[in-house]
């Protein structure tokens, strides 16, 4: 279960950089790039935190 709480930090944390470059980005390709990789890891951390919860609720 740490694990996958530490994971779930790091797509967070990973997400929030990567909406951070976008955000400072000039070239519109990359605004683009960075936009789509903050909203797939923001997926991905709800996934996770989907999973963390209906692992708490079997046990």
């Amino acid at each position: 279960m740490k694990d996958m709480q530490a994971q779930l930090e790091k797509l967070r944390t990973d997400a929030a950089e990567c909406a951070l470059i976008r955000d400072l980005a000039t070239d519109p390709k990359k605004r683009d790039l960075f936009t789509r990789l903050a909203d797939h890891l923001t997926v991905l951390a709800s996934e996770v935190e989907r999973e963390i919860a209906d692992s708490l609720k079997r046990t």
